[in-house]
């Protein structure tokens, strides 16, 4: 059954421990020997689910406390795992770091108790020796709820190192279950917001993934990986899969409604978007069409309504720039009238320059990059109607950029939102919902379905 599916959580102490490498290596290996792998990661991450999904051939998706509430964790997880022979989910940050002032919530920890799985604690060694027996006891024994299974060792530099860790590690009661060594070919190049998205090195992102699960399956003990992760709990009852076709909040459109095109960018500079998205857009009614907006010089044919999500935009603003075509059909979709959401860089995109170059005029602002990052969840309330919420839908999200936006006179605010201070944030005008805020949508499957009708009627 599904709500059993055999399932492992990669944790580490902190950032930069190595999760990534060994979650990735993990469903390569598992996938390379004939199991149909689930790959999920903890947080609103949007980059490490591409590689996952190089790594297993499926979608790779997010499970997060904090944008969907703890309640939806497990019927997510479902969602994603159906026809599934095992699971791999890759935490975030340190195993116990949540939600700033939240305690556990959304943290690695908090989502493993949600899915009654056990943890697999990614350690780098490079600096220490016997230490490593105190860290681990230490996060094994934190929260009893939390059940550590087995430990990897990474970055550990030599056989002799290795034995005196493994000797240390006796007294912890934690088994060792992989060693990895110190190897440079395994890593991924970085920028200001993270690894570089799999869509912007295909070629060189396959040979990454190849790397991480040629190290993994050296240095790991599968079998044990595996039986470990047949130990996971049976969920609690009435955990059922999501589902993007809920009867209560997705009518099935009739045979004489339209399906109206929903046009949703892609490619190289907008990567960043869940896939249940589309799921429910396509659930709603929608006929969803995917574009690039750095190659493709028209919206596809029929487009009702426009979905900008987020990505790197600052990093092709002269080629999205170039694309003037591209960027007059977006105008004029917009500027009539017609539903458009847009996050992040799908707000920049719409704005009428970023870093001095012409992008869609949409909104009379103009967006810079700066040193600065803004980086947090948030909650926010819609503070008017809009394409894609209804004044005083309140929603939670996340911001994660390095970029400002300075607007004009003119366009609503979209969002009141709270952080330390309350303050507004992005635009609604005429058909236009655009904010810097990533929202999950399955957190509030209702606007997908507003949006779609939306499109219908416009």
């Amino acid at each position: 059954m599904t709500s059993s599916v055999p399932r492992l959580v990669i944790a580490a102490p902190t950032s930069g421990s190595g999760k990534t490498t060994v979650a990735t290596g993990l469903m390569a290996a598992f996938a390379a020997r004939g199991l149909a792998v689930s790959p999920h990661k903890v947080g609103p991450d949007y980059i490490d689910p591409g590689y996952h999904a190089l790594a297993t051939g499926r979608v790779g998706r997010n499970l997060d406390a904090y944008l969907c509430g703890p309640e939806l964790v497990a019927p997510l997880f479902l969602h994603g795992a159906q026809g599934c022979d095992l699971a791999v989910v890759e935490g975030v940050m340190g195993l116990y770091d949540g939600a700033a002032g939240e305690g556990e919530l959304a943290s690695t920890a908090h989502v493993a108790k949600l899915l009654r799985a056990p943890v697999v604690l990614v350690v780098d060694a490079s600096s220490q020796s016997r230490s490593v027996a105190a860290l681990v006891h230490g996060f094994a024994s934190w929260d009893p709820e939390v059940r550590v299974g087995g430990v990897i060792l990474n970055k550990v530099g030599s056989e002799r190192h290795e034995s005196l860790l493994r000797e240390a590690l006796e007294s912890a009661g934690v088994p060792v279950l992989g060693v990895l060594r110190r190897v440079p070919q395994v890593d991924t190049p970085s920028r200001h917001l993270g690894l570089v998205p799999v869509a912007e090195r295909r070629s060189d992102a396959i040979d990454s993934v190849g790397a991480m699960a040629a190290q993994v399956s050296r240095g790991c003990d599968l079998a044990a990986l595996e039986a470990l992760a047949r130990t996971a709990g049976t969920l609690p009852g009435g955990s059922d899969a999501w589902s993007p076709a809920s009867p209560t909040d997705h009518p099935k459109p009739s045979a004489e409604m339209r399906a109206p095109v929903v046009a949703v960018a892609g490619g190289s500079a907008f990567t960043f978007s869940y896939a249940e998205h589309s799921e429910l857009l396509t659930a709603a009614g929608a006929e969803v069409v995917t574009f690039d907006p750095l190659r493709d010089e028209q919206l596809p044919e029929g487009t009702s309504g426009l979905v900008i999500g987020g990505g790197f935009p600052e990093m092709y603003a002269g080629e999205l720039s170039a694309n003037e075509p591209l960027r007059k059909a977006v105008a004029e979709l917009a500027l009539g009238g017609a539903p458009v959401a847009a996050e992040c860089a799908g707000l920049l995109y719409l704005c009428r320059e970023l870093d001095g170059q012409p992008m869609c005029a949409v909104l009379d602002a103009t967006a810079r990059m700066t040193e600065r990052l803004t980086l947090g969840y948030r909650d926010a309330v819609a503070v008017g109607d809009g394409s894609l919420a209804a004044a005083g839908t309140r929603m939670r999200g996340h911001e994660f950029h390095r970029t400002v936006v300075e607007p004009g006179a003119g366009p609503a605010p979209a969002w009141g939102v709270r952080t330390p201070v309350r303050r507004v944030e992005g635009f609604v005008q005429q058909g236009v919902h655009a904010s810097y805020l990533h929202t999950h949508w399955a957190s509030e499957p209702g606007v997908a379905r507003r949006f779609v009708e939306r499109c219908r009627t416009s």
